[in-house]
């Protein structure tokens, strides 16, 4: 049966504070740890916890971390964010706007500019590769709430994750092998997603078993043994148990396995950002090479790649 509505693309990703400075990255930090679904405290004691500890001392330190990622054109995330929109937007030939799950431009935002074009029907393709409550989740709900206050709401479809779809697995390793042939090869490929608390997955979030089935799929895409490659989960935050391994604590111990030359990647991240461009290619190669590593190679996020966005046009098309 044909579909005779007009389709649009919402891409959704996490966000970014509109501005490196203490202030909006206090606004952005805010918004993002009230969500429920990021940190599942009782509201009575968190949030005291948040606005009275948390945010006061974290803001001004991610801010300097933001500042050192921070581009002529912004937040990296954003700017490929955008990068990715406009050439989706060539492939499908619909209308692609962005929305954000936390900051601007918001998830509402991006509904209105899709309807503003006579769009009936919203594809919606949140840029989590891996499903995750913590993640995917949140931006079903902010939709929710987006609809709230939109008289005339649009039909959707939802594309709930794309962890062992072809199309990105093959991006994925073609990513590695130019980083093979433009810089070398590593004795290791650590696949380093973002964690979440363990607890989180022992209730039932799908999320590391995603995580495992894209490792496995990558791995054998480049023909690469359980010696070869491998996984962790980075970014823990607060003081209760994450998914493990943890990506800091497996770099100090890789060059005592005598693994002295490690490739690095972040499949679970879309575009490059603060967790990739600072934590994993700053902060791990430090730890990496304290502790005996003697090359770093940071594969970068898949972005505006090619592949990628035939990718996406794969998945959305579908619908």
């Amino acid at each position: 049966m044909q579909n005779n509505k007009k389709q649009g693309v919402l891409l959704v990703n996490l966000g970014t504070p509109d501005e490196a400075t203490a202030p909006a990255v206090k606004q952005f930090l805010s918004q993002f740890l009230h969500d429920k679904r990021v940190v599942d405290m009782t509201r009575w004691l968190w949030c005291p916890i948040l606005h009275g500890v948390i945010l006061p001392i974290r803001a001004p330190k991610v801010a300097k971390l933001y500042q050192s990622v921070w581009t002529e054109e912004g937040s990296p995330l954003m700017v490929y964010s955008k990068r990715q929109a406009e050439k989706l937007k060539q492939l499908v030939d619909m209308p692609v706007e962005l929305g954000m799950t936390y900051g601007n431009p918001s998830l509402q935002t991006g509904v209105e500019s899709l309807l503003a074009q006579g769009v009936e029907e919203v594809i919606v393709l949140p840029l989590y590769p891996q499903y995750s409550g913590t993640t995917t989740a949140a931006v079903s709900d902010g939709l929710t709430k987006a609809f709230k206050k939109i008289p005339v709401t649009p039909s959707f479809q939802f594309i709930r994750d794309y962890h062992d779809h072809p199309t990105y697995v093959k991006a994925l390793a073609e990513s590695v092998k130019r980083s093979w042939q433009e810089k070398g090869k590593g004795d290791y490929l650590l696949c380093s997603y973002h964690g979440i608390p363990k607890r989180y997955a022992d209730n039932g979030d799908i999320y590391p078993q995603h995580c495992q089935r894209t490792t496995e799929l990558l791995a054998k895409e480049l023909g690469l043994t359980s010696e070869q490659i491998g996984m962790t989960y980075q970014s823990r935050f607060g003081r209760e148990e994450w998914l493990q391994p943890y990506t800091d604590k497996t770099l100090e111990a890789l060059p005592t396995k005598g693994i002295k030359k490690l490739d690095i990647m972040a499949p679970a991240f879309s575009v490059d950002c603060l967790e990739t461009l600072e934590e994993l290619s700053e902060e791990c190669r430090e730890i990496f090479i304290e502790h005996g590593g003697e090359a770093f190679t940071y594969i970068p996020c898949l972005n505006d790649d090619e592949l990628h966005l035939q990718m996406m046009a794969e998945v959305t098309r579908r619908h």
